[in-house]
């Protein structure tokens, strides 16, 4: 999916270093910003992700951890509309996750939306063998209902597949349930899902709606990951992606999400945003 006119190294290293600090001066201030498709194009997946990982070894440099990743572009009508045929990821660093906090920080993002996904918590590394089907279902430890908060840096969600990746897969902040299952006590793609946004249905979905089922996402991202040279680790947190249609989530939005035998998760927004 690389574009044919693939700048030179230099100036791919270039355009990698403007895009990344585009994004990271809209994170920083709260002031969303231009897409960085005029740097990079809109289908470069090399440079999509080598900016997403200038932006990673930026946060672990200033001391963030890693704790899992985020699987994004799982809906066959999201591809269809950013003309894509492929899932992306993101990374999850720790400060993401907002579990444990009585809101959630609206002062933290810029313009978001909420989804609900099933989390996958691994018990095994995903780093040798076929990783295959049976591999990545017995690596699961167990499985948790989630929200996850997506948020873009770029103004509007005016984004393309380039635009998202190198955005960290629009990536913001995330909540986790409290029930634990193990995949001998459910089966993920035959989960439905319910969210309501201040009482209100607003999205309705299934885990056939990931990929087919979320554990093909899974495989897709541990496989993905390998590739890339960064395997999936034992303890980490795996999005699965959404279930159903994402929803707007401003300051002092209330969303809750019943996942059947997962049970709910739920998020209160606080009444500040970024601005």
């Amino acid at each position: 999916m690389t574009q044919a006119s693939t700048p030179p190294v230099s100036t791919q290293r270039d355009v990698v270093t403007a895009a990344a600090e585009r994004l990271q001066a809209a994170a920083r201030t709260g002031v969303p910003c231009a897409p960085v498709r005029d740097l990079i194009g809109s289908d470069d997946v090399d440079l999509a992700y080598a900016v997403q990982q200038r932006q990673t070894e930026a946060r672990l440099a200033g001391g963030a951890r890693i704790v899992g990743r985020k699987i994004g572009l799982t809906s066959p009508v999201v591809q269809k509309q950013l003309g894509v045929d492929r899932p992306d990821f993101g990374v999850l660093f720790a400060d993401m996750d907002v579990s444990a906090l009585p809101e959630v920080p609206s002062e933290r993002l810029l313009q978001a939306r909420t989804e609900a996904e099933i989390a996958f918590v691994l018990g095994a590394d995903l780093a040798d063998g076929p990783l295959d089907g049976a591999q990545v279902r017995a690596a699961v430890e167990y499985a948790v209902a989630a929200l996850e908060i997506v948020d873009s840096r770029i103004a509007g969600w005016d984004i393309t597949f380039g635009d998202t990746v190198a955005d960290n897969a629009s990536s913001g902040l995330f909540v986790l349930g409290e029930r634990r299952l193990t995949l001998a006590e459910f089966a993920p793609v035959e989960v439905a899902m319910t969210m309501r946004l201040g009482g209100e249905v607003v999205s309705e979905g299934s885990g056939a709606a990931c990929l087919g089922d979320p554990l093909n996402a899974l495989a897709w991202l541990a496989r993905t990951a390998r590739d890339l040279g960064d395997p999936l680790r034992a303890g980490q947190v795996v999005l699965s992606g959404a279930l159903g249609p994402m929803v707007a989530t401003p300051p002092g939005s209330s969303v809750s999400a019943d996942l059947g035998p997962l049970g709910p998760v739920t998020a209160t927004f606080s009444g500040r945003n970024s601005a």
